[in-house]
């Protein structure tokens, strides 16, 4: 038997390396990039503005500053997931730092809007990197009975960036230009690069990986981030086009094929890019399944809830951003303890808890409205924080512990890429929804036009609630999902 093979066998069975200091030496080393770039996706949604003004585009260019990212990200970080796995996933950690830190000078130094849109190409080729490896590498240093430790602590991690970067970049833009923002991620990235370099063992970052360096796969690379491209550009629509235009359905059909040549192709290639004969896996296929319908159902309130706060409530960005920090804080708080609780008792009692919660507050969200005190909406958006951190950190440690080491790299950017796309689609039905709802009652406006009359604020809760039955339904079905899984501890032969 191989070296990996061994690797595997050791790790589904249970065993894994045993417990030492190194583990949280390591996870210290990828939690401060992981942070930083978390941080740093969340504080460009301020700086839009003054960036639209400075090079004198429209706010509908602007939003390319983060199309742009989300488009490079989800593309690339499937195939740099695979060629981790087989160059070494400290080798990927370490050049996509370099890359993210020079592509975060290049963007607080772009003197054209066009050379700024490839520097932001150019800083999220690097975060793909980091996110295609950062999972992997933490449950590789992990015993796998610490597993859920792992991930509930990565999960907390990107809570910290995800709550930080809006109110850093607050108070930043306040007295400096937005280019500071991105001065300010290369320190951290490049201290993260110099702690990486001499402290990271790849051997233990790599657990699992082929000693034999199998081929890679660039045909799969090239159809699934073409395909992904496709289907993020068309459900985003950002040319605001109908939704029965040549566009829209010329992308949906492009999908289906390259996704179609795509399986075609990984079916019958030696050595995969995405070894699709998991998913027959039980396990592995439900758990991915229910990993999209959880964002499908977590992602709208992310989306929808700064509108409800700021255009309708009538509450200042600073005070929105206080309500919504309540969710990242929630997500925290039940990441880490769901995540110890079920390397102790199993994953699937947490889903299932963590489904029930995000069920019933998509149920409550469809009854607030302009009379709701503030306190309910408060707490709602705690508890469906905390809902996420239940479900999310248990349904990623099920899909890591579902297959072999040496594949941590591909399986755990597959992961993250079903989170980006659930989160595209759910912010995108969210949007369709309530302008559906609103323009069939007579009120196409602006956002900051909601609560200028009382009919049009009437017509954004109708709109709202319509939402948030869809909401519900997603969040049901992952419900559903998470009951009829059975996890190998539960398993009769396990």
């Amino acid at each position: 038997m191989s070296t990996s093979g061994m690797d595997d066998a050791v790790a589904l069975s249970g065993g894994g390396q045993p417990a030492d200091p190194y583990r949280w030496k390591a996870f210290a080393v990828i939690s401060i990039p992981l942070t930083t770039s978390v941080m740093s996706m969340s504080m460009v949604f301020l700086a839009l503005s003054a960036i639209a003004e400075d090079y004198g585009v429209t706010l509908r260019s602007v939003t390319w500053v983060v199309v742009a990212q989300a488009l490079t990200i989800s593309a690339l970080m499937m195939p740099m997931g695979r060629f981790a796995d087989i160059i070494g996933r400290k080798k990927v950690h370490l050049i996509g730092l370099a890359i993210f830190a020079a592509g975060s000078l290049f963007t607080a130094f772009a003197p054209t809007f066009g050379l700024l849109i490839l520097a932001r190409v150019i800083m999220a080729a690097g975060n793909s990197m980091l996110q295609a490896v950062g999972t992997a590498m933490i449950i590789s240093v992990f015993p796998d009975n610490e597993r859920g430790k792992a991930i509930g602590s990565q999960t907390t991690a990107v809570a910290v960036g995800g709550a930080s970067g809006p109110i850093i970049a607050g108070i930043v833009l306040q007295w400096l230009p937005w280019e500071t923002l991105f001065l300010m991620i290369f320190v951290p990235i490049s201290l993260a690069f110099i702690a990486g370099y001499f402290l990271l063992d790849e051997e233990r970052v790599s657990r699992g990986r082929s000693r034999d360096r199998p081929s890679f796969d660039w045909i799969g690379a090239f159809l699934s981030a073409f395909a992904v491209i496709v289907l993020v550009i068309t459900i985003n629509n950002p040319f605001g086009v109908s939704w029965a235009s040549p566009f829209i359905i010329g992308g949906i059909l492009g999908f289906v094929v390259l996704m179609g040549c795509f399986v075609v192709w990984e079916l019958r290639v030696e050595s995969p890019m995405l070894e699709l004969r998991m998913f027959q896996n039980r396990l592995f296929s439900i758990g991915i399944s229910t990993r999209f319908l959880g964002f499908l159902g977590t992602t709208a309130t992310r989306f929808l809830l700064p509108i409800f706060l700021i255009s309708f409530r009538g509450l200042t960005e600073g005070v929105a951003g206080l309500v919504l920090f309540l969710s990242a804080l929630g997500m925290g708080v039940a990441a880490q303890s769901s995540g110890r609780l079920a390397d102790r008792f199993g994953e699937r009692p947490f889903m299932i808890f963590g489904f029930v919660i995000l069920t019933a507050t998509a149920i409550a969200f469809a009854f607030v409205d302009g009379a709701t005190p503030m306190w309910v909406v408060m707490l709602i958006v705690f508890m469906n924080g905390l809902a996420m951190g239940l479900w999310s950190v248990p349904n990623s440690s099920m899909i890591m512990g579902s297959v072999p080491p040496s594949r941590f790299g591909v399986v755990g950017a597959l992961q993250n890429l079903s989170r980006n796309v659930g989160n595209v689609v759910g912010q995108a039905v969210a949007s369709a929804v309530v302008v559906g709802v609103m323009v069939s009652q007579g009120f196409d406006i602006a956002l900051d036009e909601i609560s200028d009359t009382a009919s049009a604020g009437d017509a954004f809760v109708d709109g709202w609630r319509a939402a948030y039955i869809v909401v519900t339904v997603f969040s049901a079905m992952g419900l559903l999902l998470a009951l009829l899984t059975r996890t190998r501890r539960e398993s009769p032969e396990a």
